[in-house]
């Protein structure tokens, strides 16, 4: 196998867990498609989604779950716990690493540290994947994420197949295949609609992608939608900058500055 493209047939033959890493977005929604466009059979596929809670798109996961139900798949939904196994959301992350510091200058997201993808994303799926393959029998892993070089510098830089260490253990193999890659947003939106699909209500309001409501790298326009369907969780926001004397986003400026900059984006564009 290479860098590029894994030798499917191979896999295949192993009784290989294509396991489809689905956000509710469009590229995972093009991934899923182009996936099944494929010939793995339906057993041998399982959908995963991780539950963002406040911070997620109001119906992300039925969306994912809708594709998934659509095809016929298993559809496993991963919830971030704390030490306790009680469900932990993304204040309860700030919380515990506020307290705790962790040796960290700035102890929220950041785009370098992005704990937020690894304690309630990659760390839950991981949990989920690993009893699911002990449930059925599997001891190849291929974890299939939608992300694409098109997308950032730092996202182009990705291999598209690689191994995944942290999933290799008791006998396991596990690799990481990013299957769209090299497709571009065009690409991605024509083979949505060829299938005959619809993406996320959330796209048709103006956003862009569809991450957290309040991504600490979304745009500002996305910022700005977020805040307009979801006044409640951006108050409280708000309310958290202020008491922490943190700034959420990346550009490192109150939350509520670039959401009126978003806001004022789009009332030009519907002018």
């Amino acid at each position: 196998m290479t860098n590029a493209a894994p030798d499917l047939a191979a896999l295949l033959a192993q009784n290989t867990l294509f396991a489809i890493n689905h956000s509710g977005g469009k590229d995972s929604q093009a991934m899923m498609i182009k996936l099944l466009g494929m010939g793995i059979p339906k057993s041998q596929i399982v959908v995963v989604h991780a539950d963002l809670g406040d911070f997620e798109w109001k119906g992300t996961k039925a969306h994912a779950q809708a594709q998934a139900a659509a095809a016929g798949v298993p559809f496993i939904v991963c919830q971030a716990r704390d030490g306790h196994g009680n469900d932990k959301g993304m204040f309860d992350m700030l919380d515990q690493r506020l307290n705790k510091n962790l040796g960290l200058v700035v102890p929220v997201p950041t785009p370098k540290y992005r704990q937020c993808t690894s304690d309630l994303k990659r760390t839950p799926i991981e949990r989920e994947l690993k009893g699911y393959m002990r449930q059925n029998g599997f001891k190849v892993l291929v974890s299939c994420e939608g992300i694409r070089a098109e997308e950032s510098a730092t996202r182009s830089k990705r291999k598209p197949w690689t191994r995944l260490g942290t999933m290799e253990e008791a006998g396991r193999t596990a690799f990481t295949w990013l299957p769209i890659f090299t497709m571009k947003l065009a690409e991605v939106l024509s083979t949505v609609a060829d299938a005959g699909q619809e993406l996320h209500w959330a796209y048709a309001a103006g956003n862009e992608r569809l991450s957290c409501v309040f991504c600490i790298m979304g745009s500002k326009t996305d910022l700005a939608n977020g805040a307009r369907h979801n006044p409640g969780l951006f108050e409280t926001m708000k309310t958290w900058e202020a008491e922490t004397g943190f700034r959420w986003h990346a550009d490192m400026r109150p939350l509520a500055e670039l959401v009126a900059e978003g806001e004022a984006i789009l009332a030009r564009r519907a002018a």
